[in-house]
């Protein structure tokens, strides 16, 4: 099993992007948001992608991208958008390149942090707060058959790179 490549997925709101970039700074390994990455390479944001292009073509981009990410990065922390490790077969490719962390948190939690983001949730957009806990509930369901099947799972509520770190160094003692 790889340790060098470490990829965090979870729901959007999760905390993979804070994590991540705060891990990466403890391992002295780049960090990369793949979100941040695709927004990049199109010229455009991840909300402008869906509502201009649809979320097919954002998802054929991202398992694109995400293997130019794996080939380019050989030593790094890498965040995945909430989706990314649900389409394309995307959840065995990294699997098989890294050590894939779930960051789990149950819906109440994300959707209270992501009503309270500014962060613009193009999976959110124009839905009520009770529609958006639905949604959450219901898509968070659909996408666990995925995050579970991570090397290691970690809590995200109170979350600090600490235990984060030492759930990881457990983790990569037992190989």
């Amino acid at each position: 099993m790889q340790t060098d490549k470490i990829f965090l997925i979870g729901f959007m709101g999760s905390g993979k992007t804070t994590h991540g970039k705060k891990l990466a700074k403890v391992l002295d390994k780049p960090f990369i948001d793949l979100d941040n990455y695709i927004e990049k390479k199109e010229n455009l944001s991840i909300s402008e992608i869906f509502s201009t292009k649809g979320e097919d073509y954002f998802r054929e981009k991202e398992s694109e991208y995400l293997k130019q990410v794996i080939a380019r990065y050989p030593k790094s922390v890498v965040s995945l958008g909430g989706g990314a490790a649900c389409f394309k077969n995307n959840i065995t490719q990294i699997l098989k390149s890294g050590t894939v962390i779930y960051i789990e948190m149950p819906a109440e939690s994300l959707h209270y942090r992501l009503t309270q983001s500014e962060t613009q949730r193009p999976l959110l957009q124009n839905k009520s707060l009770e529609e958006s806990l639905e949604f959450i509930e219901d898509l968070l369901r659909k996408r666990e058959p995925f995050y579970s099947q991570a090397h290691l799972t970690v809590n995200g509520i109170n979350l600090t790179t600490d235990k984060l770190k030492e759930a990881l160094s457990l983790y990569s003692a037992s190989l």
